[in-house]
């Protein structure tokens, strides 16, 4: 089967995505939303505190959980951040020491919460009244490195200009979970907490989402689509909103405009439900998404539940398990994780809902004993949780693994040597452009395992600093085009920018293999002088991969070819480069990339990680980076042509 991507059809997908109606917004008009939402007075999403039957019914074994780990908080000192910590995001460009500050008060603040709904005998009341009270006291909600990098902020919020990012508004939800379950023990010790807790949400979220533009909220000026927080923030400002706002115009006004919000990600996202963001940003994407229909139909009795019939919201949630590699590793381009954490319970309900039995024992697959940790974010997710572990822990567990994906919204190609199975070759290919959410500049590039470990790498992020996002993004090795799997011509490597992409892309795949063949040349600048750089990578089922660049240059120039491993290699011949990859075993199994000696000569060196973001990269792979380059004798045409194979 083949399939070409051409300029045309790229056009007929962009009409059709233009095209495409409001899934959330259009259902309802704003008036007929009110009469479908639960009014706050009545709706109880999941049970109040004094419902102790409908508790009891909660998961014994995970509340256990929460309250042994509670009881190590119960005399936790609450601490301020000080400004000297967030100013490090400008001083050193650390941002993790602000985070961990911010974001354990909240887990902690959350883990006392389920203790004492559990427990319900007032022995956490205090703690979490510090809790809030500490909380409301921040004079910043978010993380430092989502202040403005301007003068005029330097390090520091101005308080009186509040804006809502990913942390502030998950900091909402836990004050207006606190308030739902603890109000009446709140107003027992003082009316003032609860008169807090809205004052503080109302001014820092409620009022700016209301009244100033965000950001996150829609297409950036380059055209570039809602990321992540698009749905993440919504989930949270819905549930913050749908929980502590009594004023019922208001609290509708906010539901339909989060509908607005998130069909602005949904609108143009791919038909295939491709993320470009990667499976480690899937859980914040479109697992976010779920995240607001589901607490939309807790909220309106079912009334959204049409959505999960929607075949692209479908192909949204199963993009987790089509872009697995093996039981730890997932296609980690641009800034995903090689080995992201699994929201098990959450896909389980996720494939439930849409009807994917392949996806609940994807997410059942994952399950594991709670240790009594809450995760970092998506507190609401922990109250779904408590109330389907019977069925989740009788559900079937299994890998889906499918041989073969293409998502052409994204141009990624995804291919094994057989279906169940990750044992053998995998290959992941990718087109796209220079401009994607969380971008690398690797159009064009690929990866390869052999039963399920890396041999040929995408190295991926490292840890995030104020030069990750910044305009000296770029000057960060990893997320250049001559660390990843690709050539660089005439000394030239891929800028940034939506115009450096892929073109004339084909995909096909038969029984015996799998291929992406793509034109690469316009990921380019004019500078390196390509006419044409047409890549074709090719899985031929458990024998060998094959990768073929056939270059056109204006004039007689230079081609350095890359590749990235996390294993030692050095020359075993000319014309062999050996990998020496291990097994799962620890037993060694080396792989030869086969080349012509005659073109080109291998080089090996080792990369030092020495920087702020590299301490990321060594807790993914180990203090073991090498880069593999081929130095092509100059000519105007090359046809250059890699064999990656078991020894």
């Amino acid at each position: 089967m083949k399939i070409i991507v051409s300029a045309f059809m790229l056009m007929l997908l962009i009409q059709g995505k233009a095209q495409e109606t409001n899934l959330l917004s259009s259902k309802y008009s704003r008036d007929q939303l009110q009469q479908q939402l639960v009014p706050r007075k009545d709706w109880t999403p999941f049970p109040r505190l004094t419902d102790r039957a409908a508790w009891s019914r909660a998961d014994a074994t995970l509340m256990k959980a929460y309250l042994q780990k509670a009881e190590s908080y119960i005399h936790y000192e609450w601490p301020a951040i000080p400004a000297t910590t967030s100013l490090l995001i400008e001083r050193t460009g650390d941002r993790a020491s602000y985070e961990k500050i911010s974001f354990q008060k909240r887990q902690v603040l959350g883990t006392l919460l389920l203790a004492e709904v559990y427990e319900n005998k007032g022995r956490f009341i205090d703690p979490i009244i510090n809790g809030v009270w500490s909380i409301c006291e921040e004079s910043f909600w978010g993380a430092s490195a989502h202040l403005p990098q301007t003068k005029e902020y330097s390090g520091l919020i101005d308080v009186s200009k509040p804006f809502v990012e990913l942390f502030s508004a998950e900091t909402a939800t836990y004050l207006a979970w606190v308030d739902y379950l603890l109000g009446d023990k709140l107003d027992a010790v003082s009316p003032q907490i609860r008169k807090r807790i809205y004052y503080e949400v109302n001014k820092r979220i409620f009022e700016p989402l209301m009244t100033k533009p965000h950001g996150w909220m829609a297409a950036n000026a380059n055209g570039r689509p809602p990321n992540n927080w698009n749905p993440w923030i919504c989930s949270n400002w819905l549930n913050t909103a749908l929980l502590l706002e009594k004023d019922e115009k208001k609290r509708t006004d906010m539901v339909h405009k989060i509908l607005q919000v998130l069909d602005q990600f949904l609108n143009p996202y791919p038909q295939d439900g491709g993320c470009d963001e990667g499976p480690g940003y899937w859980g914040a994407a479109a697992a976010s998404l779920y995240d607001n229909i589901a607490m939309l139909n807790l909220a309106s009795k079912d009334a959204f539940r049409y959505v999960y019939a929607n075949e692209k919201i479908k192909n949204m949630a199963r993009f987790i398990y089509r872009a697995q590699i093996s039981k730890d590793y997932f296609i980690n381009f641009a800034d995903a994780d090689p080995k992201p954490g699994m929201a098990a319970s959450m896909i389980y309900r996720f494939g439930k809902d849409i009807g994917d039995e392949d996806m609940m024992r994807f997410g059942a697959f994952y399950r594991k004993p709670k240790d009594g940790e809450i995760g970092r974010f998506q507190y609401f997710r922990n109250f779904f949780e408590l109330f389907i572990q019977e069925a989740y822990r009788a559900a079937p567990q299994s890998l889906p693994l499918p041989a073969d994906v293409w998502l052409p919204g994204i141009q990624v190609m995804i291919a094994r040597d057989r279906a169940g199975s990750s044992k053998g070759f995998f290959v992941a290919a990718k087109g796209g452009n220079n401009d994607e959410s969380h971008n690398h500049n690797d159009v064009g590039s690929y990866v390869v395992y052999y039963d399920g470990l890396p041999v040929i790498i995408d190295v991926g992020r490292g840890t995030y600093t104020r030069k990750t996002f910044s305009p000296q993004r770029y000057d960060i090795w990893s997320n250049c085009s001559d660390y990843h799997n690709l050539p660089t011509v005439n000394s030239s490597t891929q800028p940034p920018g939506a115009g450096f992409r892929a073109t004339d892309v084909v995909y096909m795949k038969k029984k015996e293999f799998s291929e992406l063949a793509l034109n690469i040349a316009n990921a380019y600048p004019a500078s390196a002088g390509i006419h044409q750089l047409r890549r074709t990578v090719r899985l031929n089922r458990t024998k060998n991969v094959e990768v073929t660049d056939k270059l056109s240059l204006q004039a007689t120039g230079t081609v350095t070819e890359h590749l990235m491993t996390c294993y030692p290699a050095a020359l075993k011949k000319e014309g062999e480069m050996v990998i020496y990859y291990k097994q799962e075993n620890g037993a060694r199994k080396n792989f030869l990339v086969q080349y012509d000696p005659k073109q080109m000569k291998a080089v090996v060196e080792k990369i030092p990680l020495v920087a702020m973001e590299d301490k990321g990269i060594k807790e993914k792979w180990g203090d073991t980076i090498y880069r593999i380059s081929f130095s092509a004798n100059p000519a105007i045409t090359h046809a250059i042509k890699f064999v990656i194979r078991p020894e």
